[in-house]
């Protein structure tokens, strides 16, 4: 696919920005867990780096990796918290489910997920990430807050957040009717500009400084057989699968690529690299991220995009003081965009055959509702494996969906639905 590099640069740039907010997430999650915050910052900046350069240079995909959201408050607060795990130890159950992804991802075993996936499921998964990313970015901005009564209502439209993040989406259609290139990053300056005068842009302490990777080769070997500490390994390893497998199939399903491309198989092992790498320097579960389908949105086609996005995370170690005051609601518009964009794949499921359209929609709602990519893709494969069994289209199935199912199955009545 040939590159346009000034499209590709930008949709790189756009897909940092949306996803850049992890690099100041991260560190402040970790720490919680005593993971030294500093080192943290390093790690998640390098292993972001490696991992996306792997993506676009092995995969030659638009596709960005970071540190996964979710995975590291399970590190955080569940494996180091409730269960008192030193931070060593917990990195080190990081890295085993890291080779662990790299030996399956090498051996094809995680491809075969992606060759077994229903149709309708992967155009399931694709739009209820698109909600869930919606739902991000109402949450960040305010326009959506919780409710004791009703979980979730209306909130004050009235805020700077709220008011910034609806003209910006406004701002942003404009510039898409107008077929102006660039323009989810256009919206995210846009953001920040009117951001300003409210007072929400803090000014940086210092321009340039560099963080010290304290945290790095810090594995601890010595508690990794122990009974409690299995479980977390397979713990990190179910959530990582298929919370990859429900990302890496809606971005690919957006780009109009075969779940069988040999592309798809690279972008898995790169994901593992990501994995590995990452617990050596001193992170949590390193996962390809949904908001790289803003810098498809954006036009990225190719691993120029990701080239992009890797580079610019090399940089944000130098940049980081200027980067940590950019708050995070000014890419809440782009992350509603974004979530209309990924829409489009719901009109191509078989809505008139309910065994293929229902098991769909449970994976739609399911993951914006339960707040998890991996658990709506769960609720989406028992009901389509239960749906196909007792309606007696056995031939729809085969056994690497009958295997999936049992996992989730497992997952949900055993692990706690960890």
């Amino acid at each position: 696919m040939k590159a346009d590099v000034k499209r590709e640069l930008l949709a790189g740039i756009t897909t940092f920005l949306t996803m850049s907010y992890i690099l100041i997430v991260n560190p402040a999650i970790l720490s919680d867990a005593g993971v030294p915050k500093e080192g943290v910052i390093f790690a998640t900046a390098v292993a972001s780096a490696v991992a996306t350069y792997t993506m676009g240079l092995y995969a030659g995909l638009p596709f960005a990796l970071a540190p996964g959201m979710g995975l590291n408050a399970y590190f955080a607060y569940t494996v180091c918290g409730q269960m008192g795990v030193d931070w060593r130890t917990a990195l080190t159950a990081v890295f085993i489910e890291g080779v662990i992804f790299l030996v399956m991802a090498l051996f094809g075993a995680r491809r075969a997920i992606f060759k077994s996936m229903p149709k309708s499921l992967a155009y399931g998964i694709s739009a209820g990430i698109g909600l869930f990313i919606t739902l991000i970015g109402l949450k960040n901005s305010g326009i959506v807050v919780y409710s004791k009564e009703t979980l979730v209502k209306l909130g004050s439209l009235t805020s700077p957040q709220a008011l910034i993040t609806v003209l910006t989406l406004i701002f942003i259609t404009v510039l898409q009717k107008k077929n102006i290139k660039g323009s989810l990053l256009l919206g995210i300056l846009f953001a920040v500009l009117l951001s300003v005068p409210f007072g929400l842009v803090e000014k940086p302490e210092a321009v340039l400084g560099l963080p010290k990777p304290s945290a790095a080769l810090q594995l601890d070997f010595s508690h990794i057989l122990s009974y409690s500490i299995v479980p977390v390994v397979v713990a990190f390893l179910l959530v990582d699968v298929f919370d990859t497998v429900g990302t890496l199939s809606a971005l690919c399903t957006r780009l109009g690529i075969p779940l069988e491309d040999e592309k798809v198989g690279r972008a898995l092992t790169s994901d593992a690299v990501g994995t590995t790498v990452g617990a050596l320097l001193g992170t949590s579960t390193v996962t390809t991220y949904v908001e790289s389908a803003s810098g498809v949105a954006a036009g990225g086609r190719t691993g120029l995009t990701a080239v992009t996005v890797a580079t610019l995370f090399l940089l944000s170690l130098f940049l980081y003081p200027l980067i940590s005051v950019i708050p995070t609601f000014t890419t809440s518009a782009v992350l509603i965009y974004v979530g209309y964009f990924m829409m489009e794949s719901l009109k191509k499921i078989e809505w008139e055959e309910i065994t293929e359209a229902l098991p769909a929609f449970i994976t739609f709602a399911g993951i914006p509702f339960t707040y998890s990519i991996s658990d709506g893709m769960g609720l989406g494969f028992i009901t389509y494996t239960a749906v196909k069994l007792l309606c007696g289209r056995w031939k729809d199935l085969n056994w690497v969906l009958i295997l999936i199912t049992a996992i989730f199955l497992y997952k949900f009545f055993f692990l706690g639905g960890i």
